[in-house]
Order: C-alpha cells, then structure tokens, then sequence
C-alpha cells in the first residue's frame, strides 16, 4: 500500500515571490521523516516519486474565498 502526502498552498504567498508555496501538514502509511516545513512542488513531486507516495491538496475552508482577505 502506498502512502499518502498531504499538503496545502501556504496563505502569506506574493506570487513572483522566490519562497516555498506549499505547506506539508502530513504524512500517512509511510516511514518518512521531513524536515522542512515549506516546500515547492518540484520537491514534493520527487518524494512522492521516490517513495510511491501519492499527493494530496488539502482543500480550503468554505469561509474563504478567492478574493484578498
């Protein structure tokens, strides 16, 4: 059984910004230790790859919108 990584875009991010975009909030069914906090998808994407992992988006809360808070 593959394992799942769990993530979610991070709130405070300016786009053109050279920062992490993503925040990893968890991992199941895996032996993984991680030890950042921000990630780009890039990295996460090679994870999962190395580790046949699957990726999944944590969705937002349905108080938020897509307008600027």
């Amino acid at each position: 059984m593959s394992g799942k990584i769990f993530y979610r875009e991070r709130r405070k991010v300016v786009d053109g910004a050279k920062q992490p975009r993503y925040v990893l909030v968890a991992v199941a069914d895996l032996n993984l230790k991680v030890f950042g906090k921000h990630l780009r998808m890039s990295e996460m994407k090679a994870i999962a790859e190395a580790t046949g992992a699957e990726l999944v988006a944590l969705p937002r809360g349905s108080k938020h919108t897509d307008e600027d808070e």
